[in-house]
């Protein structure tokens, strides 16, 4: 009975320290002794190439931080940040009045950064040789509700008898506000029948892969994909202007340079994580917007925004 209690008694200790060691492994494979973190960031896919560039650049030092980057568009991503779903809401507009008093009856109070500027760009297919400027009359003519414009050569009669097909963002995009309101003189006005989605890389596809098209999104995109697309000169009045690092900084690409926002959740703020990823977001954005096909304000324009956190 003696040596049948002793063998139970080792076993029990064994027992113990097994599962003492597996513990010790686990949690030296579990890597940092931080908590992970998680920051919550949707909106705008003209926004998106920033914010995925900072998230990524961040992250090199604070590795326990996950920082996932959705792309509903800028309205998408509002209707998800009013509702304190999200930290930061990506946006290629100002907040509209109704996203405001919706987040204030939730109890979301934030605060807008200006991130960067945008050229809004026209884009064409690279095949075509013939349309290399248009005035915002004859944009609004192609794009305006009710418009029947389907072949070049109704948009002027020296183009050539060639179909006419149209790619933009969908409803819920900041950019098709913002197009709508400067090109068609009325925000959210627009025809319907084009293909809309949310992600301008299905939009850079379509209408690479269309000699007729013609689209619109923001000017990072054309330019990393300008090998498969032409890009449209717009005369607002004053002649026929490019997109260009130069001409969105002067705003002489006029009416289709823009500003671009991050809108923060105040509470969110309180997270030390959050803080420092917002001071990183505007002690780099300027140069990784420019990486990435954007304008960066300048640095006392970052700092003086940067004073708000204090």
């Amino acid at each position: 009975m003696k040596t049948k209690r002793y063998s139970e008694t080792v076993l029990s200790l064994v027992s113990i320290l097994m599962v003492a060691v597996i513990a010790a492994c686990g949690g030296a494979e579990g890597g940092s002794s931080e908590d992970p973190s998680e920051i919550v960031i949707d909106g705008s896919s003209t926004v998106f190439p920033i914010s995925q560039a900072v998230a990524e650049e961040f992250r090199r030092e604070h590795s326990h931080v996950q920082i996932p980057v959705g792309i509903s568009g800028t309205g998408g991503g509002f209707k998800r940040f009013v509702e304190d779903e999200t930290d930061i809401s990506n946006a290629s507009r100002p907040i509209k009045e109704s996203e405001a008093a919706l987040a204030e009856q939730n109890g979301v109070s934030f605060t807008q950064f200006v991130i960067a500027y945008d050229g809004l760009s026209v884009v064409l297919n690279k095949s075509n040789d013939f349309a290399e400027c248009l005035t915002t009359a004859e944009l609004k003519m192609i794009w305006e509700p009710g418009s029947q414009v389907s072949n070049w050569n109704e948009v002027r009669s020296t183009f050539p008898d060639k179909p006419l097909r149209l790619y933009g963002p969908d409803t819920d995009s900041g950019t098709f506000d913002y197009f709508t309101a400067e090109i068609n003189e009325e925000e959210d006005a627009s025809r319907s029948d084009y293909t809309a989605a949310s992600d301008d890389n299905v939009l850079v596809q379509g209408v690479s892969g269309d000699q007729g098209a013609m689209g619109y999104f923001g000017y990072a995109y054309y330019v990393e994909n300008s090998s498969l697309l032409n890009v449209l000169a717009v005369d607002g009045g004053s002649g026929c202007v490019v997109p260009s690092i130069e001409t969105i900084n002067d705003g002489s690409y006029s009416p289709l340079s823009r500003e671009m926002f991050i809108y923060v959740n105040n509470s969110s703020m309180d997270r030390p994580e959050v803080r420092d990823f917002i001071e990183f977001y505007m002690n780099n954005a300027g140069e990784l917007a420019e990486e990435v096909g954007y304008v960066g304000l300048s640095a006392a324009d970052y700092q003086s925004q940067l004073d708000q956190l204090n």
